[in-house]
This record gives structure tokens, C-alpha cells and sequence, in this order.
């Protein structure tokens, strides 16, 4: 298959750009990215029991990614009107009301092109054998650049706290040229990267806690 010639996706790579239908309607992926950081996550098949569960949380946050300039789109291997039906399910279970586009990706086009597929659970498969996507959730940049990639098995729901996080984080490090430790939040104390000087970061920052010469905390002032 085209797909296993492709060279892998990786952090820095561009998003392949690909034409979709959609429940908000027909997309072009690098035109729907715009200007945004874009969330796109895919799930295994609709009326499933851990997938209406994240998608209703991820709407839910939806109001919390969008003041951070991201947009969200989910994905899975079933066509817009099953997507419609199911959406009913989803706002009813959770008491969301999901407004975010989820692709219709029944021939896995899409699925291929992000390495979505579970080659690892034979029976993530839908009733004409084909493979169905895994948790794949891949934060895009403004410039159509993948920043991050987890995927997580068909049994295993996802942390939609954590996926905010990293989008915190990686916006805070782009503005201020810090780096993030362990388990940080907005307001925590950064790290100040190894090739930067402490005087360069004392000018930039003001107070420097020096742990060891390589590891260097400061606070950001709050905006």
C-alpha cells in the first residue's frame, strides 16, 4: 500500500493536507488549520461506550481550547450520518454539546495517511475486516507543523486534561523560549534551557533558582 512508502510522521513534520466530509461539512485540512493550532484526534467506531465518553469531554473543553486559539476535530472510520446519530448519544450520555467537525473516514484514507491503524489488536476491526483507527491525538501548529503525537490502544481512554496541558505548555514555550519540567501547569515555575546563560535569563527573567548548573528555575510574570 501507498501508505507504508510514506516517510513516517514525525514531531516537525508538516500535516499531510487531505479533503474531507465532515459533519460541519466538506473540509480542506490545511485550510480548516488556518491560522489555529488544531487538536485532531481519532477514535475507534461510533456508539462505542470509551469514545462517546472522550468525545464528550473534549466538547465540553471545547471553550477552554478555543480561548487558546485551538480548534478540534475528531475522526473515525464511519460515514456523516452515523456521525450525526451518534452525536445525539454523545450530548445526551454527557450533557455536552458538541459543535467541533468529526471526519468521515469509512476507507481510511485519512486513517493511512496518519498512521492511525491498530496493527497490533486483530480484532479492532469492523465487520468487513478492516482495521478500525486507534486514539491517535496529534497537536498541529498555525504552521501546519505536528508539535506533539501519543496514541493510546482501543482499550484505553485519554487524558483530555493532559492534551490541554501540552497545549499550554507548547505555546509557553514558543512565547518565552523556556522549557517545561515534570507535571507543570500554567504558573509554575519553567526551566530555563542549557544554552542560555544565567545572565542572559536574569536580564529576561529577573530572579534565577540555580539547582544545578544545568537545571535553572524562574517565574513568568503573569499577563
Amino acid at each position: 500500500m501507498a501508505q507504508e512508502q510514506r516517510a513516517p510522521l514525525r514531531l516537525g513534520s508538516v500535516a499531510p493536507n487531505f479533503d474531507a466530509e465532515t459533519t460541519n461539512g466538506p473540509i480542506n485540512f490545511h485550510e480548516f488549520i488556518g491560522n489555529n493550532w488544531v487538536v485532531l484526534f481519532s477514535h475507534p467506531d461510533d456508539f462505542t461506550p470509551i469514545c462517546t465518553t472522550e468525545l464528550g469531554a473534549f466538547a465540553k473543553l471545547e471553550p477552554e481550547f478555543a480561548a487558546r486559539g485551538v480548534k478540534l476535530i475528531g475522526l473515525s472510520a464511519n460515514g456523516v450520518e452515523s456521525h450525526h446519530e451518534w452525536i445525539k448519544d454523545i450530548n445526551e450520555v454527557t450533557g455536552s454539546d458538541l459543535k467541533f467537525p468529526i471526519i468521515s473516514d469509512p476507507e481510511r484514507k485519512v486513517a493511512y495517511l496518519y498512521d492511525m491503524v491498530d496493527y497490533q489488536d486483530t480484532t479492532n476491526v469492523d465487520s468487513k475486516g478492516m482495521a478500525l483507527t486507534i486514539r491517535s491525538v496529534f497537536i498541529i501548529d498555525p504552521n501546519k507543523k505536528i508539535r506533539l503525537i501519543i496514541s493510546y490502544p482501543a482499550s484505553t481512554g485519554r487524558n483530555t486534561a493532559e492534551v490541554l496541558r501540552v497545549i499550554d505548555a507548547l505555546q509557553t514555550t514558543e512565547k518565552h523560549g523556556v522549557t517545561t519540567p515534570i507535571n507543570w501547569l500554567p504558573g509554575d515555575d519553567v526551566v530555563i534551557p542549557p544554552p542560555v546563560s544565567t545572565e542572559d535569563a536574569q536580564k529576561k527573567f529577573g530572579e534565577v533558582r540555580i539547582v544545578k548548573p544545568y537545571l535553572r528555575y524562574t517565574s513568568l510574570k503573569k499577563e
